[in-house]
């Protein structure tokens, strides 16, 4: 069985064990989509970088849906023997030309999140809910908040312990 093969056997069993679904069932409707064609404006692609490759159409591996079957999350698989952040530039193409703000990417083996507005990627050992995304979708810091924060020189020792 090719890698490849055997990175989205387990993928697909963490989809399933986070609740996504690959068929309607009486829980709801499929929110999984394989093999999504995206198609990319050229404005879309030169905000990225001349580094992309020529072509302005890919294929999103999976891309999963909300309730409403919009797109929530690309997921980009890769295989056993590849790191899953070779995927990373690609993956973010694809989740740029959708207007969607997560990615997951993963070999099976190893995996990572990534909420391209608010950092890099980071390792999870499952995969998330639609429920947890959509509540990560919702939060939406105020920035102000960290310039209005008054700092004196024992600020760490009080916001970590706040008794000090």
């Amino acid at each position: 069985m090719p890698k490849e093969a055997k990175a989205r056997i387990r993928i697909n069993k963490l989809l399933e064990e986070a609740n996504w679904r690959f068929f309607d069932s009486p829980e709801g409707k499929t929110n999984i989509k394989l093999e999504t064609a995206v198609k990319m404006t050229e404005q879309k692609l030169n905000e990225l970088g001349e580094d992309f490759e020529k072509t302005k159409n890919g294929f999103i591996d999976f891309l999963l849906l909300d309730e409403a079957g919009f797109p929530l999350v690309v997921l980009e698989a890769k295989r056993e023997n590849k790191n899953p952040l070779d995927g990373k530039e690609q993956a973010r193409k694809y989740a740029r030309g959708l207007n969607v703000r997560f990615i997951i990417l993963s070999n099976g083996n190893l995996h990572y999140f990534w909420d391209i507005e608010l950092g890099n990627p980071h390792i999870i050992t499952t995969f998330p809910k639609c429920a947890s995304i959509k509540h990560k979708k919702s939060f939406k810091p105020n920035t102000n908040n960290l310039v209005n924060e008054h700092i004196e020189s024992d600020y760490i020792a009080i916001s970590q312990k706040p008794d000090y």
